[in-house]
Parts: C-alpha cells; structure tokens; sequence
C-alpha cells in the first residue's frame, strides 16, 4: 500500500483498530464499552463515507473528510474573531460595527492614539473644517420637512431614519425593538415591502408604510392592487408617508419568493395573503406600465392617503428610465413628495450573488443622478431626497447629505443595534441573535426593552456626532452641507473638493437645453414620459 494511500485512511483505520481492541477488551476493562461505541460510530461514519457518491473528500478522506466541511462551515466566525482587520468591510468592518455597538450601549465611542485611517490613500475623504466653528449645534433641530405642493399633511422627518426591513425577514422582537426604538428618539420607522405586522403598532413609533409590487397589506386575492385596503392602512395616524418600492440595491430588478411552508399564518394575516400558497414578490409592478401612469398612480395614493405624503424607492439602473419619470412629472404637473435612492450597496436577507455584486448603480453615483436632474428640471424644490446604503456613521450621513439627500435611512447599523454579530445568516432562519428568524426560541434572546433603548441610543448619539462634525465646519444645519465641505484624495499629491470631482447640475440647466454635459443631455433626449423604453437618438 503506497504512502499517500496510508495517509488518507490512517484515521479510519485506526478508528478501526481502535473498536477491534476496545471489543477483545470487554471483559477486561470496565470502561471499553466506551472506546467501542466512540471508534464504532467513527468507523461506521468511514464505511459510510467511502460509500456515498456526492463527496469526493470523504470518499478519500474517510471520516477525517469531514474536517473540511467543520472548518468551511465556521470559517466566517473565525474570520471575524480572530483574523479579520479592524478596517476590513466584509461588508461591515470591526471597527464600523465597534462603533454601533458602542454607541447603542451609550458606551464612549472616542478613539486614543490617532487615526488608524492612511490618510495618503487615494479615495480618502474628509471634511473641511472653519477657522470659526459653530456653537450651540442642536441635533434635535435636525428636522426635515417632507410634502410637496399636493400633500396636506407634510410629515418632519429626522435626518436618520430606519431604512425598509420587513417582518418576516426579521423577527417580532426586532420590529418590537427598533419601533419602540424610533418612538422613544422620534424618527421614522420603514415597515418594508411586507407591510404593517401588529409588532409595528405596539409602541406607536412613525411608519414609513413601503408598498412594493406584490402590494402586500392592500392586494386583491390574485395579488393586483386594493385602493379600500389600502385607504384603510394608510389613513391611520400612525402611518406618516407612503414608499412605493420600484427596486432595492441589493438586488434591483429581482422579485422574490417566500415558499408556502414559510408562510405562517402571522405573515399571512400581515401581508393578506393566503396559508399553504408560495408567496410572490413580482419583479415589477401591475398598477401600471408608463411613467405617466406611474404618475397618475402616486397621486391616486396620495389622495387614498388622505393627502400623506407619497414618494418612492429605487436603485438607479438605466439613467433614461428615471428621466422618463421626471419628464412624465413635467408633461402631469404631479411629483412625488419624495424619492429614496437605495444603492447597491444596501443589504438583504439573501440575494443572487451577481445581483449583489454587478447589478444596480452605487448610492453616490445613483444620489447623485437623481439630485442633478431634479435640479436641472426645476423640481427640487418640491422633491425631497432620502439616501440608503451602507449608513453607519455621522460621517457617512454627512457625505450623502453633500451630494444631494436631504436625509438617510440605515438598515444594517439599526440591526447592529439590536445585536446583530454580521453572522450571514439572515437566509438560514438561524440567526444566533434573534434578529433575523422567525424561531420563537431564537428571538426570545432579543430582550425588547433593553434593544430599544439601544435602537434610541445610538440615533442619538449618531445625531450629536453629526452636529458636532458640522460645528467643526461651521455650520449650524444639515441642510447647509454642499459638495464643497467634503475633500477626497485622487492621488498622492492632491485632493479635490466633491464640488470640483463632481458635475453639479444648475437650476433649469435641462430644461432650457444648455446643459454642458453630454451624458445629461443625452439619457434626456432618449426619455420619454409615455414609456420606459428609450428613444432612439443619434
């Protein structure tokens, strides 16, 4: 028998010799049994796996094959505790969640010795601070105010908000926790496309109620959409804007299926669907085909609303199509009272692998597109603009506001601060915090009241740090913040102001046809307000 033939049986066959001479032992020895049934279970593990067609690795390796699987299985936590860096984002870094969780426990987030950041990198970006900082920067002013010429009843919205996260994905505790949460700091509180659970109404927090294409909470029983159901929801007092979702970051364009055998019959009552029927999230909507229709449909919304505000979500895909909408806003005279730009960086529970990693346009970039043409159009004025994905840090806030958002919205760190570990098992309904599962034994480990004030926690002090990085450049409101006020790196030796990397649209610049920007001025003659698709230009 060769070398190589020995080393890959070695253990199996020990474990044989091992149960052969715990067997000639009985009798002898009091405790062989012991050794019989330990080798003997191993051994019959090694006939199995030299049986089994589906592992090469354990037909080769039998039992000590299963090795592998132990450490491939365990690997994202060893990763995590033991070898990742402090700056590496997969897709949070430690030092990015480090801060979440300090701040939720209302524990110092001040950091000794200096930065660990290499300021000489290109892409490292900072703010320009003034020789005459601001005093007295209150965050409780951080206020926004959303609702267009149309809306009646405008709601004022902080500048950090809870981002879209169904019930369903997460679990009852997590929506108890972080709506108790935004009731306790007065922020708002996304539902996600899987409608209002009874767990977002026992603290009374504000809902941003999201209706995506499968129009769960307001859908007829073939799944198209129910305007009494829907009136009945929205004019609720304690649902304060209407999100119509178009598309997610994380996978834009994408529908979903939630299998019958997940559909509990809490789910089923939330998302007024039947039991023992897979449920559908279609890739698109059926309320309507056009922009112009789409228009119409916002506005049919804001009047079952009893004129809340409405607005909608989407990952920047094909620049035409968003500009086909703003020409339909242009050709109806109706505008949305708000957009929220979600980028493909934003997170799910589960996702293709290429739609997370190739599909969809950045938030910056997407941010940015949408500001512009607003600007260009001489709608901005009446449009606010929310910012998701990947928002953790007073920083992070500050950037999007420069480009163009009037407020942000985080998913990820408000998971974080309900006890998230980032473990990737938001998909395997084992999620070993309670965050993401519907295991009543596993989310009984989310404690509400103690999350909640975690969820309150670290809003608040998130909110001070901004106010105190806008002191520090002398301003005294988030809306004051300009492409001007942020710097980023693009070599060794320079920098650039957002303002000078950037093109920043003037107002009515598409409107009167003497945009300098051929992209701009292109995706414009392409779109068209009575359809999607583009129109063929030279």
């Amino acid at each position: 028998m060769s070398l190589s033939l020995l080393s890959r049986y070695a253990f199996f066959v020990l474990c044989l010799a091992v149960t052969a001479l715990g067997i000639a032992l009985i009798g002898h020895w009091s405790d062989a049994w012991v050794l019989v049934v330990i080798a003997g279970v191993l051994s019959l593990i090694g006939l199995w796996d030299l049986a089994q067609p589906r592992h090469a690795v354990r037909r080769n390796y039998p039992v000590l094959g299963h090795a592998r699987y132990l450490f491939e299985a365990i690997r994202p936590e060893i990763r995590q505790y033991l070898l990742e860096g402090d700056d590496e984002a997969l897709p949070f870094s430690r030092e990015q969640r480090s801060l979440v969780y300090r701040r939720a426990k209302n524990v110092s987030s001040e950091k000794p010795f200096g930065t660990t950041q290499n300021v000489y990198r290109n892409g490292f970006e900072f703010i320009a601070h003034s020789v005459r900082p601001a005093s007295g920067v209150d965050p409780e002013s951080f206020r926004v105010r959303i609702g267009g010429p149309d809306c009646t009843q405008p709601y004022d919205a902080s500048v950090l908000n809870i981002s879209a996260m169904s019930f369903g994905a997460l679990s009852a505790n997590a929506i108890r926790a972080l709506n108790r949460g935004a009731s306790l700091g007065g922020f708002a509180h996304d539902t996600g496309e899987g409608s209002i659970s009874p767990y977002h109404r026992e603290h009374g927090g504000d809902l941003v109620w999201q209706v995506a294409s499968g129009y769960f909470g307001c859908r007829t029983d073939d799944g198209r959409f129910d305007a009494e159901r829907f009136a009945a929801q929205a004019r609720d007092p304690q649902v304060k804007m209407i999100e119509l979702k178009l598309s997610q970051g994380a996978k834009p364009g994408h529908g979903g299926i939630l299998p019958a055998r997940k559909v509990t019959a809490e789910i089923s009552a939330t998302r007024g669907i039947p039991m023992g029927r897979d449920c559908v999230s279609p890739a698109a909507h059926s309320a309507f085909e056009t922009p112009i229709e789409m228009m119409q449909f916002i506005a049919r919304l804001r009047e079952l609303s009893g004129g809340k505000p409405v607005g909608f979500k989407l990952c920047i895909g094909q620049p035409w199509e968003f500009m086909a909408m703003a020409k339909a806003m242009l050709e109806t005279g109706i505008t949305p009272d708000f957009i929220v730009v979600d980028g493909k960086e934003g997170g799910t529970g589960a996702a293709p692998l290429e739609f997370s990693d190739h599909i969809g346009v950045p938030l910056r970039e997407g941010l940015l597109f949408v500001h512009n043409t607003l600007v260009g159009l001489n709608l901005r004025e009446k449009i606010r603009i929310g910012a998701s994905g990947k928002i953790i840090s007073a920083f992070d806030i500050a950037a999007v506001l420069a480009l163009g958002a009037d407020w942000a919205n985080a998913a990820r760190g408000f998971m974080f601060a309900v006890g998230c570990i980032q473990s990737q098992s938001c998909h395997t309904n084992r999620c070993p915090t309670g965050v993401a599962t519907q295991d009543p034994l596993r989310q009984r480990a989310l404690v509400v009241p103690d999350k909640a004030q975690r969820v309150y926690n670290f809003h608040r002090h998130t909110l001070h740090e901004l106010a105190e990085i806008l002191a520090a450049a002398g301003l005294r409101h988030p809306e004051q913040l300009e492409a001007r006020h942020l710097v980023r790196r693009v070599s060794d030796t320079e920098v650039r102001m957002f303002a000078q990397l950037h093109y920043m649209m003037k107002p009515g610049e598409l409107l009167d046809g003497v945009t300098p920007s051929a992209f701009y001025a292109g995706v414009w003659k392409a779109a068209q307000a009575g359809s999607f698709t583009p129109v063929d230009v030279d």
